[in-house]
């Protein structure tokens, strides 16, 4: 079935929109653009394309982040605003879907919650949350006793403070209140709880809840998380990053691994070398804003190696095994782990708790170590992301520069991505490809054009990027 009319007529002013930002990059989309796809944002909510209308608002977010020199923007999680937008708008303009089909694609306002019965939770992590829409809060990660993932969040319009702060503020559950710090090491047993489709607990009036203990991550029903392997945890994440972020399930993109901190690179005290199983990985800080303390945390682990750690991080999806880590907790057997006080619970939240020396244990001092993931074969596709990247920071002139792409896509041919050199010389011809007028001056470009050729040659980098995500964890990497 097509889409309506209403819906056609804003997923058009989503894409003219959209492709005025291709074309003019960050520099030049100034206060006039964002109005505009605002305002298409506005008409889109109106006809129920809540998706798209979300994608608009955090393109609008991440400009003015870029524009305004925050330091939490992001040049990639712009991309990605862009990227699902244009690509929600031209599936809403070309043929037609089946309901389900068309019903992912319009969204969702809010998300429904349905009833879920008696659930037992048990906290396992919190994360302080600061998005590029300008939320921040505090979000904590529970699991039921068949080991399903459920949240509990306060996320509201704020800052990095009021992240920090959402983490020790109590937040309510029915007739109980529990600060998210306080949950990540207790429990609760919860009556007429309901839940929406992504996993997110509601607080409804009908919701009963109590006070309940908490496990360790190395008993039931927390450790089976740990003992699902590597390879299909990798596959559960990168399966599920085509969906929309509120639309995946609670900690879709969560790794739970247990490792062996060897050290750092060289001339990186904040990228730590580990060896997990027979692959090596590298840990990387969750959240620059300094905040939090994530970054302080990770380098003094990686002042001990040999420390074995049981952690939960976030898969960074690259050509290199790579997670930003979130918590870690004493891992199970024998050899030096975490020396936490009994309160912590064995585990430690590292955005929001500060390891201090006391904490670990004592080893040998080892200096940087050879990252064995920078060994990994891998595809060149950094480049695809490099232009793609390029047409959102300058847009259409810097795309334009003759002699900007001929070794890339010869590289990128020589290692088999004969398609995305093809995307990215079809990219850079639609972008020079302006007539002059009787002047001598250039035309304005064909916005469309050139939006389906940058869209185009970011979903297949997008794609080629999970198929190499799955290809560097399953092979094994000395350690």
């Amino acid at each position: 079935m097509p889409a309506g009319e209403a819906e056609r007529a804003a997923a058009d002013a989503l894409w003219a929109a959209g492709a005025a930002i291709v074309d003019a990059g960050i520099d030049t989309a100034g206060a006039v653009l964002q109005a505009t796809l605002l305002r298409a944002a506005h008409t889109a909510r109106l006809a129920g394309l809540h998706r798209a209308s979300a994608a608009a608002v955090a393109g609008v977010t991440g400009l003015r982040a870029a524009r305004d020199g925050d330091p939490s923007y992001r040049l990639g999680d712009l991309v990605a605003a862009l990227r699902e937008l244009l690509d929600v708008a031209h599936a809403l303009r070309a043929g037609t879907h089946t309901p389900a089909a068309l019903e992912a694609l319009r969204g969702t306002a809010r998300r429904a919650y349905s009833p879920a019965g008696s659930l037992r939770l048990y906290g396992l992590f919190t994360e302080p949350v600061l998005t590029a829409r300008g939320y921040a809060g505090a979000v904590t990660t529970t699991v039921d006793a068949d080991g399903t993932l459920r949240t509990i969040g306060d996320v509201a319009p704020g800052g990095a403070e009021r992240a920090v702060g959402a983490a020790t503020r109590a937040i309510r559950l029915g007739d109980t209140s529990i600060d998210p710090v306080a949950l990540t090491r207790a429990g609760l047993v919860v009556s007429g709880a309901t839940v929406s489709a992504n996993g997110r607990l509601g607080a409804g009036q009908a919701v009963r809840a109590a006070r309940a203990g908490g496990v360790p991550w190395t008993e039931e029903p927390l450790g089976r998380l740990w003992d699902t392997p590597i390879e299909t945890q990798i596959d559960r994440v990168v399966s599920r990053r085509d969906l929309p972020p509120d639309d995946r399930p609670a900690g879709a993109d969560l790794l739970f691994l247990d490792v062996t901190v060897l050290g750092t690179t060289p001339g990186a005290r904040d990228r730590v070398v580990a060896a997990c199983g027979d692959l090596t990985v590298r840990l990387l800080v969750a959240h620059a804003d300094p905040a939090f303390a994530y970054r302080d945390n990770l380098r003094l682990i990686a002042t001990c190696p040999g420390l074995r750690l049981r952690l939960i991080g976030r898969l960074e999806p690259t050509a290199e095994r790579a997670v930003r880590v979130l918590a870690v907790g004493v891992a199970p057997g024998e050899g030096p782990t975490l020396l936490l006080p009994p309160d912590r619970a064995g585990r430690i939240d590292l955005g929001l708790d500060r390891l201090h020396r006391a904490d670990l244990p004592k080893t040998e001092p080892a200096g940087p170590v050879t990252d064995a993931t920078e060994e990994l074969p891998h595809a060149p596709l950094y480049l695809m992301h490099r232009h793609v990247e390029r047409a959102i920071s300058g847009g259409r002139p810097v795309l334009a520069l003759s002699g900007s792409t001929a070794g890339d896509t010869a590289r990128l041919r020589r290692v088999g991505l004969a398609t995305g050199a093809t995307l990215v010389e079809r990219l850079t011809h639609v972008a020079a490809g302006r007539e002059r007028d009787v002047f001598g001056r250039l035309r304005a470009g064909d916005n469309d054009l050139l939006s389906q050729a940058w869209l185009a040659a970011a979903v297949y980098a997008q794609t080629v990027e999970g198929a190499l995500t799955r290809a560097v964890w399953a092979s094994g990497g000395s350690g």
